[in-house]
């Protein structure tokens, strides 16, 4: 451990730990060194042995690596994720020689950084001790070097949370088998040993007498937004010669804010700019240096050193509201996607000319000269195969729950009727949504002006790195705000994803502009935290929140109402109540709303009546279906945010039947890592008998209760309990379920799971792991009851997306269980269930650019015949898997860049891409390349031509084909429903392919040109 670990950084090593880790858990050191692999780049090897060697450490073989403890292997390719790294590695072997050692991203598969050499640990220490329970154990000190100095923290406490915890662990051994080793000891024993072996130190915070060196601070004595204070008793310490800093994370407007009261103050922006510094020091000037992280800071003065540190929160009251647990630093990844359309055999597909049929197997069928590999889809009468170049023309079948679907058959008419009717439904509803996007669009709304000069300052204040999606949805809106329409934007992201940063960016800006601003959100408790959240960030800055909720007197209501009408109150934060007749404004600009599907019918129709006159941003985590269906089909703008902050970890979620010894465990195993809880049931009824079964179990568990029905003090009072730390658990309904932020909160019950709907659930199980540390959601449902099958398929599902960035595909899967309800009043559910939700939207899509009109027909799908084997063959992707959801990305790739990005994936990913492999990737240019240009199937025409099928009419041909080479003008000939390329038949096969991308890429290019005209 020592070593390895610490060569190239001057073996300088710092290991926090807690008292439990000095208990003797670990094998011993040598035999700890003698199971560590280590590999460089060079090193001589047998790819299969290292595979062995892998297998005896621990690491389990999968298809795919994501988690710590996995391996796969690609021919000459090896991917690990070593327990002991942050980021998972690639070894690549050239014969016997490792050639290359990569980090990857998980997530994207991608390579990153090279690396030199990698030490692989085992995975856990079960491969050391195996079955024998009695060989002897050793602790983190025997692992440390004589030189080094162990510092103790708060010895007293320390000792005091060893103590109760060895009772506890005595406790469970005593009802253990007489001959079980003892392997806990007291926390006298490591002190005993700590002062034989090493120099050491303890820390206090209240000194026991005058031993030791003091290193006591006392706090700086002002109160927020008082700068004159705050300057005055800067002056003063200069004049004594103490140094003094500014530690912000808006350090200009701090200084502007000092200079303001006549005390000399500069902003540092390199804070390794020493020589600058020791000049302002010198001239008894305060340094501001920016601060941007996220653990809390309070200002103080240090006499020992003659300093004085002034922070954000004596200047503006603000607090950080982060965790100040250590979070492993993981390099910033694109989210994972959860494909909603993996098939599997099994699945119900809809083929878009054949209609509902069920998928068998994946399988390579050699014709002619040419192999490929095709779909195997059931139908009523026989079997269809489907190229897998092709498996755009296939969606899964989505639909309510329930109902098992009736196949199609191959050779009947019903499918074509059925479209048909579909079809004609949904132009009418094409129609109608064109209509309302047109009203809109002629709508005057207020254009803001550009970015004030406080914009940018405010948004870096923000405490933590903004994900490339965030970034992208506040470029969004204010693009939307800047233009001369009224917004109507939906910013879709994940529980946690930092919908809310977006939002106070909008919302400054309106403020900025002189506008007002409503933040809508569903229940009270929200409101109190974004009233927290936005008082905070906007401290610094003479803006005015306003809190409306049931928890305000009702002469507090009424002097909210009246600095609204005069436009003293900027921002007002609250539940329903804002959407009341009595409220008036000065200037409203911005209308925000949290989590709208949690809002009732007449207050969405008044929110609705508010959307035609003023902007509005509706954030959600699961939209509801309605909401999604419309942003899908182009009518309210929406921003998905898919990037998890750089920490976060997808949250382990537990499916078990109610045990009380299974709770008791999952609680215990949270206090014992100092996180809370929070244990959520479907009713208020029994909540008490509940709290008083989990106190019977663990005794010292401190545990708060809270629902909507109680005191509105009262309420406030146990929340804000909880948030500060002095209640380990909270037994409630689902008051928690939006937006409530807790970063120590890492685990959540839920009792009686199948009472829930998939948004609730999906909501809830948000509100932990936001810390970057391993969150747990416990779905618990009654050992005797029968779940109903929809009640199956929604913990089926919460279970199956734990991946983060889920959220929007849980929506789509929450279609699929409920049903769509109507939109613009058109009953449109039924239709889809006829022939499922993806086709349904492509056909909806479809509709809307056939009535605005194109010459260029659209055609559903571009089918090419040519004899050429376009495949990926079994030995460059194995695993069935990652080999559909490979010829996936290739089918639903509209781009050639897209087509490159993939080959360059996969290049990385498998090695060299073999020939029939390379061969699929022209293919499917050249089917993008004719499905723009209205060809529905390309196929050989005897030995001499090739024709291209098409609806197009002679009149759009003409026009095209005066676009083309003087020396193919001659050989492309139309007739009706194709043009035939004469004599492109005797080239072979992969250069007809050729001689065609050419050819109609020119086309293409005009079509593109006059189309952007």
């Amino acid at each position: 451990m020592g070593d390895e670990g610490t060569k190239g950084r001057g073996n300088r090593v710092a290991i926090v730990c807690t008292t439990l880790a000095l208990q003797p858990h670990l094998p011993a050191p040598t035999e700890f060194a003698a199971r560590c692999l280590k590999l460089q780049v060079g090193d001589e090897g047998d790819v299969e042995q290292l595979g062995v060697q892998l297998v005896t450490l621990g690491y389990e073989r999968v298809p795919l690596v994501e988690t710590e403890g996995q391996w796969s292997r690609r021919g000459d390719i090896i991917d690990i994720f070593p327990v002991a790294a942050e980021l998972p590695v690639r070894l690549e072997w050239f014969g016997d020689e490792l050639d290359k050692l990569r980090e990857f991203d998980p997530s994207t598969q991608r390579s990153l950084d090279k690396i030199e050499s990698l030490v692989l640990t085992p995975v856990n220490f079960g491969t050391i001790f195996g079955e024998d329970n009695s060989s002897e154990r050793y602790s983190l000190l025997d692992y440390l070097p004589a030189n080094c100095i162990v510092a103790i923290d708060e010895f007293d406490r320390a000792q005091a949370h060893n103590d109760r915890w060895w009772e506890y662990i005595q406790e469970e051994w005593e009802t253990l088998p007489a001959n079980t080793p003892v392997w806990h000891q007291q926390f006298g024993n490591s002190i005993d040993r700590i002062q034989a072996r090493f120099k050491w130190l303890r820390l206090d915070e209240l000194a026991v007498s005058s031993e030791g060196l003091n290193l006591a601070c006392r706090s700086i004595p002002t109160i927020p937004h008082q700068f004159a204070k705050i300057a005055e008793t800067l002056r003063g310490y200069h004049k004594q010669s103490f140094s003094s800093w500014l530690v912000s994370a808006q350090p200009s407007r701090s200084v502007s804010l000092l200079q303001e009261h006549d005390c000399p103050a500069q902003f540092v922006p390199n804070p390794r700019d020493f020589p600058a510094i020791d000049k302002l020091q010198i001239q008894h000037t305060a340094v501001a240096v920016k601060y941007s992280g996220v653990a809390e800071l309070e200002g103080f003065i240090l006499p020992t050193f003659r300093m004085v540190v002034v922070t954000d929160r004596e200047f503006f009251g603000q607090q950080s509201l982060a965790s100040f647990s250590y979070v492993r630093k993981r390099r910033q990844a694109a989210s994972k996607q959860v494909d909603p359309n993996k098939l599997r055999p099994g699945d119900y597909v809809v083929h878009r000319n054949h209609g509902l049929g069920r998928f068998i197997k994946f399988e390579s069928i050699q014709t002619d000269d040419t192999l490929r590999d095709y779909l195997t889809i059931q139908y009523a009468d026989g079997s269809l195969k489907v190229p897998a170049d092709q498996l755009g023309v296939l969606s899964r079948f989505r639909q309510a729950a329930g109902a098992k679907p009736e196949l199609n058959k191959l050779s009947g008419q019903a499918w074509e009727k059925t479209k048909a009717k579909v079809k004609k439904s949904i132009k009418k509803l094409a129609f109608d949504l064109l209509k309302l996007y047109a009203e809109r669009s002629q709508k005057e709304g207020f254009a803001f002006p550009p970015d004030a000069p406080w914009q940018q300052e405010l948004e870096d204040s923000f405490r933590y790195q903004p994900t490339p999606d965030q970034l992208k949805a506040t470029q969004d809106v204010k693009r939307d705000m800047e233009s001369d329409r009224p917004m109507d934007r939906l910013v879709c992201g994940d529980v946690g994803f930092g919908k809310t940063e977006v939002a106070i960016r909008a919302i400054f800006k309106a403020v900025t502009a002189n506008k007002q601003v409503i933040f809508l959100a569903p229940t009270t408790i929200l409101t109190q935290q974004h009233y927290h959240t936005l008082k905070e960030r906007f401290a610094p800055y003479p803006i005015n929140v306003g809190l409306l909720n049931r928890f305000r007197t009702a002469e507090e209501r009424k002097d909210i109402l009246v600095r609204l009408k005069t436009g003293e109150l900027d921002i007002v934060i609250g539940t329903h109540q804002l959407l009341s007749k009595e409220l008036k404004f000065k200037d409203l600009g911005l209308l925000t709303i949290d989590e709208e599907q949690r809002f009732g019918v007449n207050q969405k129709e008044k929110i609705k009546t508010l959307r035609s006159q003023i902007d509005v941003l509706t954030l959600s985590a699961t939209p509801i279906p309605r909401t999604l269906y419309m942003s899908l089909s182009g009518v309210r703008e929406m921003s998905l945010i898919t990037t998890p902050p750089p920490s976060r970890r997808p949250i382990a979620t537990h499916l078990s039947p109610y045990k009380i010894d299974a709770i008791a465990t999952a609680i215990r195993q949270e206090l014992d890592r100092g996180g809370q809880i929070f244990y959520v049931v479907p009713k208020i009824e029994g909540i008490e008998e509940t709290a008083g079964k989990i106190r019977e179990q663990i005794p010292s568990c401190r545990i708060a209760i809270a629902h909507g029905q109680m005191d509105e003090a009262e309420l406030e009072s146990t929340m804000l309990t909880f948030s500060n730390g002095d209640a380990d658990l909270l037994v409630c309904t689902t008051i928690i379920e939006s937006g409530l932020d807790i970063p120590r909160v890492n685990t959540i019950l839920v009792e009686d799971a199948h009472r829930f709907g998939l948004a609730q659930l999906y909501q809830l199980r948000g509100r932990v792991g936001r810390a970057g540390i391993q969150a747990h959601a416990w779905l618990f449902y009654p050992k005797e009851s029968t779940l109903s099958e929809t009640a199956r398929q929604r913990l089926k599902a919460i279970q199956e997306f734990t991946q983060l960035g889920s959220g929007y595909q849980l929506a789509t899967r929450d279609m699929e269980i409920r049903g769509v309800g109507n939109l613009l009043g058109a009953e449109q559910s039924g239709q889809m269930d006829v022939i499922g939700f993806d086709l349904y939207m492509e056909m909806l899509q479809e509709a809307i650019k056939e009535i605005r009109g194109q010459e260029i027909p659209q055609v559903d799908d571009t089918q090419i015949d040519l004899k050429v084997t376009a495949m990926i063959p079994a030995d460059y992707i194995a695993d069935l898997e990652q080999k559909m959801s490979a010829y996936r990305s290739v089918a639903a790739a509209d781009t050639k860049q897209e087509l490159t990005n993939i080959a360059a994936e996969w290049y990385d990913r498998y090695g060299e891409i073999p020939k029939p492999a390379q061969q699929l990737f022209r293919i499917v240019e050249l089917k993008q390349i004719a499905k723009q240009l209205g060809f529905s199937r390309i196929r050989p025409d005897g030995k001499q031509h090739i024709v291209l099928e098409t609806p197009m009419a002679e009149p759009a041909w003409n026009l095209l084909a005066e676009y083309l080479p003087d020396n193919a003008r001659s050989r492309y000939v139309y007739s009706v429903g194709k043009v035939t390329a004469r004599g492109l038949g005797v080239l072979r096969p992969n250069e007809q392919v050729e001689m065609l991308i050419e050819v109609l890429s020119k086309l293409q290019g005009v079509l593109m040109a006059s189309s952007s005209t």
